[in-house]
């Protein structure tokens, strides 16, 4: 079964788009139309741009025009400050080219996703960690000027915890706050166990909350709030089904290369495989979501990039020991 055909047929979602094109051009053997990817190195983590440009693009990929932006840092899993201050560098520079913003501008930051679960805890961490000026520009304008920007801050939790859509509670701060950017951090859905703590996805065109787990919630992007808006988020859980699609695969892969049991292979149905993946995952189908046990840290680690970089690039007038003047 080729995997986009699983990824169909068991309703699986994959947030990362780096994830969705590697599995598009790998299939088709050939770069995916309307679709341009380019690749930056650098000593703690590699960029992966992926642009799509035309509607084709859009149709191929499942996902609107704009930019796709992946970190991809194996070393955010290691307990190493230095190396962690390097990848929000290159984060920050990458916000920086996509926002372009002037000294005038303002930004509300709002952290997505429910502080009592972990997986989906890294929205309000990085509010937790984030430093938050709109106030003191009231107290202290001159000494401010130059130094910082309007930044808000907010994690509104989720729906089944306030019983407002996020997309609501959002347009209603906008509306008030007036912000040029609206920055949306998520927790996000893998399509591959690698990938959960170690890359971090940006994107020029909003974020659907919940939409990794299946849960359809109304979108945040410039259609909805009226303002551009840049989504940052991080993959924290892995679909169970691909997990199991993966070691089946491995299970066929070996059996085609042994010719001792290359008839048992030649035996193997679609259909066959399509039953033993839904009783494997039965009662679940497809709501099963798998996290590492160390994911707390991972969380935490994370949230510590992902704020610092916000610093950096939000607030370029200061320096990292300067911070800690304007924090509450």
């Amino acid at each position: 079964m080729k995997k986009t055909d699983f990824i169909r047929k068991f309703n699986v979602n994959i947030d990362m788009a780096v994830e969705a094109h590697e599995i598009l051009r790998g299939e088709i053997g050939e770069e995916v139309p309307g679709v341009r990817m380019t690749k930056a190195e650098f000593d703690h983590a590699t960029v992966t741009k992926i642009d799509i440009e035309t509607d084709q693009g859009v149709q191929e990929m499942g996902r609107p025009k704009g930019s796709y932006i992946t970190i991809d840092a194996p070393e955010i899993r290691q307990n190493d400050y230095l190396v962690h201050n390097e990848i929000s560098e290159v984060l920050a520079q990458e916000l920086i080219d996509l926002m372009k913003l002037n000294d005038n501008s303002s930004i509300l930051i709002v952290g997505l996703g429910n502080w009592n679960a972990t997986p989906d805890a890294l929205g309000p961490q990085v509010i937790d960690k984030t430093l938050v000026t709109r106030h003191l520009f009231q107290l202290s304008p001159d000494e401010l000027k130059g130094k910082l920007r309007k930044v808000s801050a907010i994690a509104p939790g989720v729906l089944g915890i306030t019983g407002i859509e996020t997309a609501e509670v959002i347009r209603g701060l906008v509306e008030h706050v007036k912000p040029d950017w609206v920055i949306a951090i998520d927790a996000l859905a893998a399509g591959s166990l690698e990938r959960i703590g170690t890359s971090i996805q940006i994107a020029d065109t909003g974020i659907s909350p919940g939409s990794g787990v299946g849960n359809q919630r109304v979108g945040i992007n410039e259609e909805t709030l009226g303002c551009k808006v840049l989504a940052i988020g991080l993959p924290t859980v892995v679909n169970a089904a691909i997990i199991a699609h993966s070691c089946l695969e491995g299970v066929l892969d070996e059996l085609k290369t042994s010719p001792s049991l290359y008839k048992l292979y030649k035996g193997f149905s679609p259909n066959a495989l399509e039953h033993i993946l839904s009783q494997a995952l039965s009662p679940y189908s497809n709501n099963l979501m798998v996290t590492p046990k160390e994911i707390d840290t991972l969380i935490k680690s994370a949230a510590r990039i992902i704020a610092g970089a916000l610093g950096i690039a939000l607030h370029p007038g200061i320096t990292r020991e300067e911070y800690q003047t304007y924090l509450q």
